[in-house]
């Protein structure tokens, strides 16, 4: 059974400078709501509890966010300003949390190498915090879930994406075995779009499989002298399976200005007035 969710969250978030040069870019808030909750209350639902972040310098106030705050609490409880901390605290209460540090910025296969002091020897979930992923039935990764448990191999999330947003992605090809899932044959770490084999994107949600680490051992620098993550899944794909599902959902790219304002706009106007927040 899954039960591990990883959050590699030790980046620098230079695209929001000056607003992250002393906060975490995945504090920033979705009108009240700190992106990297989403991520969290995703894993949740799906049935992941056992949270794990790696982090770097300046990321303690991820910590604090998951944990109790006794003077705030004391200071507002029993009024009416009580109920704004509801949700997270049965975030709180509903998962644990621990915390690595990536020393050096050397890519996500390194910070996902990382992990493994807290993954231990079992297959596991990451979530790229940068991308919101939003639905009205399961989640991404409870979606996933289920397919891990039919497949038994390592998955990513894919979403077709336009040619010219191409190099910001790796990118898969692969044989389509059943509507919306593919069994990978190549993967590309940003191609140029004349290069790209298709126009199935990765995005922020994977399920791998603990033979991934040894495999991240094993692979060299690639592209921006980085350990990348595609290069260790291209090589497990070759080896055995890797599944690439195309996700039910809308996908919001947070890591940009222009997607984290399009994302903000979306939350206030579907989720934080139609829970009636906007009247309190």
């Amino acid at each position: 059974m899954l039960k591990k969710c990883l959050f590699p969250v030790a980046g620098y978030g230079t695209r929001f400078l000056p607003a992250t040069k002393a906060m975490p870019k995945e504090m920033l808030p979705l009108v009240n709501k700190p992106l990297v909750q989403y991520g969290v209350e995703e894993a949740i639902q799906a049935g992941l509890t056992e949270i794990g972040f790696v982090t770097g310098r300046g990321k303690r106030a991820i910590e604090d966010h998951f944990d109790t705050s006794f003077e705030l609490e004391h200071q507002i409880a029993g009024t009416g300003k009580e109920h704004y901390l509801d949700s997270v605290r049965s975030v709180i209460s509903e998962a644990s949390f621990s915390y690595t540090r990536q020393g050096e910025m050397r890519g996500l296969g390194d910070a996902i190498l990382q992990g493994q002091r807290l993954i231990g020897d079992e297959a596991f979930a990451v979530v790229l915090a940068d991308d919101l992923c939003l639905n009205d039935g399961d989640g991404v990764l409870a979606q996933m879930v289920q397919l891990y448990n039919q497949f038994r191999c390592s998955i990513v999330a894919v979403d077709e994406v336009p040619k010219d947003q191409i190099h910001k992605f790796g990118v898969i090809a692969g044989n389509e075995i059943k509507p919306g899932l593919f069994q990978v044959t190549d993967m590309v770490e940003k191609p140029a779009a004349e290069d790209a084999p298709s126009n199935m994107a990765i995005i922020g949600r994977y399920i791998l499989t603990p033979d991934i680490f040894d495999i991240i051992r094993e692979t060299p620098p690639g592209k921006n002298g980085e350990v990348q993550i595609t290069d260790a899944l291209l090589a497990q794909a070759r080896k055995g399976c890797v599944l690439a599902y195309r996700f039910k959902g809308r996908r919001f790219d947070c890591g940009s200005v222009d997607g984290f304002i399009e994302a903000t706009n979306f939350v206030y106007e579907n989720i934080y007035l139609s829970e009636g927040e906007g009247q309190k």
